[in-house]
C-alpha cells in the first residue's frame, strides 16, 4: 500500500515537471491570446524564441499591440530589434502615437532613434505637444559696465528626422546662452535691454541655434532680467587700488635711497671729523718736536697761543653780537 502511494506521488510530481517544462518551451495561453488577436504565428515560433534565451512576451505582446493599431510589422524585424538591445514595445508605441498623430515615422527610423539611445515615444509626444526648456541664470555685462543676469525659456519641438545624430537640450542651453551674452555684451547701455527684452529673442532666434540639433526652436522668451555688480565701477576702484599702490611703493622706494644717501653723508662726515681729530692730535706732537730740534723757539710759541686766544675770543664776541641781533 506504502508501495503504491510513493509510486503515485512519483506520478504526480513527474507530470508537474514535464507539464512546467512543456508550457516552458510551449507558451500556449501566449499563442492563444496572439490567434484570438489576429496575429498568425506559430507555436514552434515562440518555441525557437525560447531556444534564441528570447522572451517570447517581449516581441508577441507588443506585435499584438501594432496589429489591433493597424500597423503592419514584421515578427524577424521585431526580434531582431530585441536582440540588438533595443525595446520593442517603445518602438511599438512610438509607431502608434505617430500614427495617430499623423507624424510620418517608419519602423527603420523609430528603430534607429531607440537604438542610438534617445526615447522615440518622448521624442512623438514632443513633436505633438512642445516641450519649454529653462536655462540658467546667465550673467554679461553691457558696455557701460553694468552686469545684467537674464534667464530665458525655450519653447521647443522634436524633429524626429534629425532625432540620429543630432545635439540634445544641452547643446540649446549653451547657445542659447551664448545670444544672451553677445546681445547684452553688444548693447551701450544696460538700460537697453532692460526696456527692450525682446532683443534678446531676436537676436537669438536670428542665429539659428537649432541648426545641427534634434529640436526646432519655436519661440525664446526671457523670463527674468535683473541688474547685477557695477561691474565698470569696480573695476576703476580695483585699477585706481593699484595706481595708489604703485605710487605708495615707489615713494617708499625714494625715501629709502634718500635714507641711504643720508646715512652715505652722516658716514663721510664722521669720517672727515674723526681725520680732523687725528689731524689736531699731531698738532701738539709736531710743536714739540719743533721746540726740540729749535726750530721754533718759546716766544714763538707763546706768540702762536696769544694769536689763538686772541681769535677765540673775537669769535665769542662775534657770535654775542649775531644773537643780540637776532632778538632785536
Amino acid at each position: 500500500m506504502n508501495m503504491q502511494i510513493v509510486f503515485f506521488v512519483v506520478i504526480v510530481v513527474l507530470v508537474i515537471v514535464l507539464l512546467s517544462v512543456f508550457f516552458s518551451f510551449f507558451p500556449i495561453g501566449l499563442w492563444i491570446s496572439a490567434a484570438a488577436s489576429g496575429v498568425h504565428i506559430s507555436i514552434f515560433s515562440m518555441v525557437g524564441m525560447r531556444f534564441r534565451r528570447i522572451d517570447p512576451r517581449k516581441v508577441v505582446l507588443p506585435m499584438i499591440k501594432a496589429t489591433k493599431a493597424g500597423l503592419s510589422v514584421n515578427m524577424n524585424e521585431l526580434e531582431a530589434h530585441l536582440l540588438a538591445g533595443g525595446s520593442v514595445d517603445r518602438v511599438v508605441d512610438a509607431l502608434i502615437a505617430a500614427q495617430s498623430a499623423q507624424i510620418p515615422l517608419e519602423f527603420e527610423q523609430s528603430r534607429a532613434i531607440d537604438l542610438a539611445g534617445r526615447d522615440v515615444l518622448e521624442a512623438v509626444k514632443m513633436s505633438v505637444n512642445p516641450k519649454v526648456i529653462e536655462t540658467p541664470v546667465v550673467a554679461a555685462i553691457a558696455k557701460n559696465g553694468i552686469e545684467l543676469r537674464a534667464k530665458a525659456r525655450v519653447t521647443v519641438r522634436a524633429n524626429i528626422d534629425r532625432l540620429v545624430g543630432g545635439a540634445g537640450e544641452e547643446t540649446i542651453i549653451a547657445r542659447v546662452g551664448e545670444g544672451i551674452v553677445t546681445t547684452i555684451g553688444s548693447s551701450q547701455t544696460h538700460s537697453e535691454v532692460l526696456e527692450n527684452p525682446d532683443l534678446i529673442s531676436h537676436t537669438v532666434l536670428g542665429k539659428g541655434l537649432d541648426a545641427g540639433t534634434a529640436f526646432e526652436i519655436l519661440s525664446i522668451d526671457i523670463a527674468d532680467v535683473d541688474v547685477g555688480r557695477n561691474v565698470g565701477a569696480q573695476l576703476q576702484m580695483d585699477q585706481a587700488e593699484a595706481d595708489r599702490r604703485i605710487a605708495q611703493a615707489k615713494a617708499e622706494e625714494r625715501r629709502a635711497m634718500a635714507v641711504a644717501q643720508e646715512q652715505e653723508m652722516l658716514a663721510a662726515v664722521q669720517e672727515m671729523r674723526a681725520k680732523v681729530v687725528e689731524a689736531e692730535a699731531e698738532v701738539p706732537k709736531a710743536m714739540a718736536e719743533a721746540l726740540r730740534s729749535g726750530k721754533l723757539g718759546v716766544m714763538d710759541y707763546y706768540q702762536l697761543q696769544n694769536v689763538a686766544s686772541d681769535t677765540r675770543m673775537r669769535e665769542a664776541i662775534a657770535g654775542e653780537g649775531k644773537a643780540e641781533g637776532a632778538k632785536k
